[in-house]
């Protein structure tokens, strides 16, 4: 039985994990227990502002009623990720940049923006060296994608629940890396993100509207097939980019990824359950997800296009259903509200 799940995980795996909110005092908590970057979204931010308004003053001081809103948003990103970024820094520092990174995502509502998401991409770039810029994975975030890490810009690549998702995002990298390095330039890092709950949600709806025969322990499943085979294709052609995954609906979607050599986001609220006694310190990444399953899911074409690496080109990445639920969210929930504070 686990005495420390969190740190068996980060010290006797080859599993890395990111905390997965913008709060200070719970990113306390997270670093004492092992966490080796942070995630943050327009979502996290603004519950960050909410949550700890007096702290939050103090740091990035009062914005002039008159700011353009894109601005008003853009400083609060840079106060709150700033700050976290700060925290990082020794642990970036320390170990060459191998971890200690944090998340700056841009403007959700800019998805199909290359110019504009390209501009705020260098922006939140220059925070600190250990930001690593959250780009959408759709055909116009990939070109940005591309041309950031040529220029030695570290990129997350978000908005992202499929095979075919993280596998454009695996080539896009590698031919950034190529352009940098014949430019002399040290290229930027990269994490392609799998959002293993939201494409299970998603997926959970589809299967209803059709009154698919497939059961919740299948829906359960679906993050978990996306991202075992995702694993699976990344081993096999030798990606520089690093899988990331996040969004976790449960403990399970840890415990069933445990040992893969890639970084799991966890939440606080997942990072206490993994904490129980009875979690098990198991490296569960090679146990397949039934055949069985697979079929059941099968049936339900948006399944198919999630799983399979061929069935959906890039040009379709911005109209998949879980894209434009996820930016949405992000713009309305997250970034909208950034660019609507009123001060403290």
């Amino acid at each position: 039985m686990s005495e420390n799940y969190l740190r068996w995980l980060a010290s006797d795996t080859p599993t890395l994990w990111w905390h997965d909110s913008a709060d200070s005092q719970e990113l306390t908590e997270g670093l004492a227990q092992g966490a080796s970057g942070v995630t943050t979204n327009p979502v996290l931010t603004a519950r960050a502002l909410k949550g700890q308004p007096d702290h939050w003053q103090r740091r990035i001081g009062a914005l002039d009623a008159s700011l353009d809103p894109t601005e008003r948003a853009q400083r609060l990103v840079e106060g709150v990720v700033g700050e976290t970024a700060e925290r990082l820094l020794p642990q970036f520092a320390g170990l060459g940049g191998r971890t200690g990174y944090v998340c700056a995502q841009v403007d959700p509502g800019l998805q199909g923006n290359r110019e504009a998401m390209m501009t705020m991409a260098k922006r939140f770039h220059a925070i600190a060296p250990n930001i690593a810029v959250k780009l959408p994975v759709t055909a116009a975030g990939l070109d940005v994608l591309e041309d950031c890490v040529a220029q030695g810009i570290t990129i997350t690549a978000t908005v992202s629940f499929t095979v075919p998702q993280v596998l454009a995002v695996g080539e896009r990298h590698m031919r950034g890396v190529a352009r940098a390095e014949q430019a002399g330039v040290t290229p930027g890092d990269c994490f392609a993100v799998i959002m293993i709950g939201r494409i299970d949600d998603y997926i959970r709806d589809v299967a209803l509207d059709e009154g698919a025969s497939v059961t919740e322990s299948d829906i359960r499943q679906v993050g978990l097939a996306v991202s075992k085979r995702a694993y699976r294709i990344y081993r096999e052609r030798g990606y520089r980019a690093v899988l990331l995954v996040a969004a976790l609906r449960g403990t399970y979607h840890m415990t069933e990824l445990a040992g893969a050599d890639f970084i799991m986001s966890i939440h606080p609220r997942y990072q206490t359950q993994l904490l129980a006694p009875d979690v098990r310190e198991e490296e569960r990444i090679g146990i397949e997800v039934p055949s069985g399953v697979i079929e059941r899911l099968a049936t339900i074409k948006e399944f198919r296009r999630a799983y399979e690496p061929d069935l959906m080109p890039p040009s379709e990445f911005l109209g998949f259903g879980a894209t434009q639920r996820t930016a949405s969210q992000f713009k309305e929930v997250g970034w909208s509200l950034l660019e609507q504070f009123a001060g403290w």
